[in-house]
């Protein structure tokens, strides 16, 4: 596949810098525009942002100046049509429709317009068929341009382990308790002395996402919207200690019952992204996007974080629940698989699927400077 130039909205920032880092030696994608604040607008990207991950800034990108983040500011001709968008929710509810409107693809992280009606919130794995929902928006019939979104790093991890329980059992209730690491505060986050050696049982509207984001992913395309799935979610968010890396404590209620076994074998047979065109592999998709550890104190942040290139979700612990049906615990790499790299596979499916191209009929997006 011919590489494709891409840019990124908040490209200094955490998520921003883990998209640059993913992007890096990508075979299907090239960064070829930046965007940021007004104050970091014009200058290069060394000199703005304050690099943060362990791997050191691509030169190529370490000399690249910052564009203002408005399609308007850049010239015409030099905006890239697929645009990654890691952006505070309060901004992007501003800045997101512009470069729809502009022509452009946004490929969405932030929460702003997950629960949208005609907004795809997508995890390829669990329902790659909504993308179908970006024909009816009117950015896409008047430029060209749409938007998707990737849920709430927290409901990824999550509905991974889900999907093929829902499909096999069906899901009457669902209980679930988050350990969430640092990093998904951005930076510079949360206050040490508020941390270190603490547990914070508040993250501001990440339990409302979490309960509202995994009823639309494991729902059903109805026409022109998603019918959520009929499950009641219960969900405790709370910050720890951990670098990266979100744990989540699940205990789950299934309409038909099942056993130890089959509950085992639907996570293991699950992979729904191998060879899903012709044979050929989305670059960013792990071999295995369910991985279930039998170590009776597994997983953990620290050691199983980077499974699947951290694009996995790791499963461990499950036990019958006194309460429920069954209780186990799932870990998955927040800043990878629960923000960057989570656009990035929607990016891969999308070009899959030849959705990142305009419509026949659909007006240009006219981008002047």
């Amino acid at each position: 596949m011919e590489r494709r130039k891409v840019g990124i909205l908040g490209a200094t920032g955490m998520v921003g810098q883990r998209f640059i880092q993913m992007l890096a030696d990508h075979p299907w994608f090239e960064v070829a525009w930046l965007a940021a604040s007004d104050r970091s607008a014009g200058k290069t990207y060394a000199e703005a942002c304050r690099w943060k991950l362990d791997t050191p800034i691509p030169a190529k990108i370490a000399a690249m100046t910052l564009m203002p983040n408005v399609p308007e500011g850049t010239p015409s001709g030099e905006l890239p049509k697929i645009i990654f968008a890691a952006l505070d929710s309060s901004v992007a509810l501003e800045l997101e429709p512009k470069f729809a409107a502009a022509g452009c693809a946004v490929i969405s992280n932030s929460s702003a317009f997950r629960m949208t009606s005609d907004v795809p919130l997508v995890v390829p794995e669990v329902n790659a068929d909504h993308l179908g929902m970006i024909d009816g928006q009117s950015w896409r019939k008047e430029s060209g341009g749409f938007m998707v979104t990737n849920p709430n790093c927290s409901a990824i991890g999550l509905v991974l382990a889900l999907k093929p329980l829902e499909e096999r059992f069906g899901i009457e209730s669902l209980f679930v308790s988050t350990m969430q690491a640092i990093s998904g505060a951005g930076y510079p986050g949360v206050a040490s002395l508020d941390i270190l050696g603490n547990v914070v049982p508040f993250i501001k509207n990440e339990e409302e996402k979490l309960q509202e984001e995994v009823a639309k992913l494991l729902g059903a395309v109805r026409g022109d919207h998603v019918e959520m799935l009929d499950v009641k979610v219960s969900a405790h968010c709370n910050r720890v200690a951990v670098e990266d890396g979100h744990t989540e404590c699940v205990s789950i209620k299934f309409r038909k019952p099942a056993t130890r076994e089959e509950i085992l074998a639907a996570w293991a047979e699950f992979s729904p992204l191998r060879g899903i065109h012709e044979g050929q592999d989305l670059p960013s998709a792990p071999d295995q996007p369910v991985e279930y550890d039998a170590a009776e104190d597994r997983p953990q942040p620290r050691l199983d974080r980077m499974r699947g290139r951290g694009m996995a979700s790791t499963v461990g612990r499950l036990r019958p629940c006194n309460l429920l049906d069954w209780k186990f615990v799932v870990l998955s790499h927040n800043t990878i698989r629960g923000a960057a790299g989570a656009a990035l596979l929607n990016a891969e499916i999308l070009a899959m699927l030849g959705k990142l191209d305009a419509p026949k009929g659909a007006a240009a997006g006219l981008v002047t400077a």
